[in-house]
């Protein structure tokens, strides 16, 4: 290593959604929290990080963003170049990047070979270096099956083996195995380690200047699709059920997201304008505050969502999509069982009156600590600890090299 101050590396590729990134963002503000002379740098393609608020010492590197489409194919997001030319230049970056920077710790977050493979080179080039090499996965990963499939056609299993020290997966272990029925070697499964779910707090901002709501002092319902780019169904529904209630609803603060279709925003804004009661915000990068001051949240169920709820521990209803991926739907079902929420089943949809009573007896519903799920919001903990760990093992190996030499 080139310097003597900590230095951790996260991959993010961000093809769409918030997902990623808030994940990765939660855990570099985490760290340099708990380590004074840490930096972190975080590698996205997330065309709105920048509208994030970052700690000291957490800084992003942007590479150029893409989108996937229908049909699964990737498109560059701005550049008018082909998709090709638009991996080569973000695997440059990654590599060029990381060669620099010279991390003690490499962590890729859900993609074993990144986007496309593109964080293979790089992957390759660090294992000859004294970084750990660790690979983030999230509770849930999407249905066996075409799990199984996506994998065995991106051929992910030697990278598992041969190039990553450790597998971090964000969860806690009697809840979810995001490698359940993957058929993998016991090298690999070694090499699991459960955190349990990221805790997520109001920032230093938020405390000083509490998120005005358009409510006043008012309860009201948070009703939240993420990133929105795949929410529509769900506010469509929870909008039908205050438009023809026969029956009392608690206010809602619905916050679309930035992804969200931009005719279908402009439309709930339209309709919203006829309700008294319901509101709606297009986007803020400080969701937290109008989770800590709601009565009650609806979400989709992605994982952030889900970190969150947990969090602040609401009274939640989960509408959970049920593709692309089967990732919100398995983790839902998980939850529930659990006692964590209740589900509504986007099956049901357009349904109102159904949505209207699950609306309505949704704030008296126990909130998730009520379940008493051990260990269940450990993941920062545990994972600021096992980087406490490998710091240690670094600078003891420096110190054999100094003597040695």
């Amino acid at each position: 290593m080139s310097s003597k101050t900590p230095k951790i590396l996260i991959y993010s590729h961000d093809s769409f959604g918030l997902g990623h990134l808030r994940r990765c963002r939660a855990i570099a503000q985490s760290l340099v929290g708990d380590f004074d002379t840490l930096s972190v740098l975080i590698l996205s393609g997330s065309p709105i990080i920048g509208s994030f608020e970052f700690r000291s010492r957490v800084d992003f590197v942007r590479i150029p963003g893409v989108i996937k489409l229908r049909n699964g194919e990737y498109t560059p997001l701005s550049l008018h170049i082909n998709i090709d030319q638009t991996l080569a230049i973000r695997s440059s970056i990654i590599e060029h990047t990381a060669k620099v920077f010279e991390p003690d710790i490499f962590i890729v977050d859900k993609e074993p070979l990144g986007l496309r493979g593109e964080v293979l080179g790089t992957l390759e080039a660090l294992k000859h270096t004294d970084t750990r090499l660790v690979l983030g996965l999230r509770d849930v990963m999407d249905d066996t099956q075409v799990l199984k499939e996506e994998w065995d056609r991106k051929n992910v299993y030697p990278a598992l083996r041969d190039l990553y020290d450790e597998i971090w997966v964000y969860g806690p272990e009697d809840i979810c195995n995001p490698l359940e029925g993957i058929d993998v070697p016991d090298s690999v499964t070694d090499k699991l380690r459960y955190t349990g779910y990221l805790r997520r707090e109001l920032s230093t901002s938020s405390l000083d200047q509490p998120a005005a709501t358009p409510f006043g002092e008012e309860p009201y319902v948070l009703v939240t699709p993420g990133g929105g780019g795949d929410g529509v169904e769900m506010v469509d529904w929870v909008m039908r059920a205050y438009e023809t209630r026969q029956r009392p609803l608690f206010p809602a603060l619905l916050v679309l997201g930035p992804f969200m279709p931009a005719a279908a925003a402009a439309q709930f804004s339209e309709r919203a304008e006829h309700l008294r009661d319901v509101e709606i915000i297009r986007f803020t990068p400080q969701i937290e505050p109008y989770l800590a001051n709601a009565t009650a949240i609806v979400g989709m169920g992605g994982y952030n969502t889900f970190c969150e709820i947990l969090s602040f521990d609401k009274p939640t209803l989960m509408v959970p999509r049920v593709l692309p991926r089967r990732e919100q739907a398995i983790r839902a079902e998980r939850a529930e069982k659990s006692g964590l929420l209740k589900v509504l089943p986007i099956d049901r949809y357009p349904d109102s009156d159904l949505m209207a009573k699950a609306l309505s007896d949704l704030p008296s519903l126990k909130p998730p600590s009520s379940a008493n799920v051990d260990r269940l919001m450990d993941g920062l903990d545990v994972i600021s600890s096992r980087v406490g760990e490998i710091f240690d093992m670094n600078r003891a190996a420096d110190a054999r090299k100094l003597v040695n030499f």
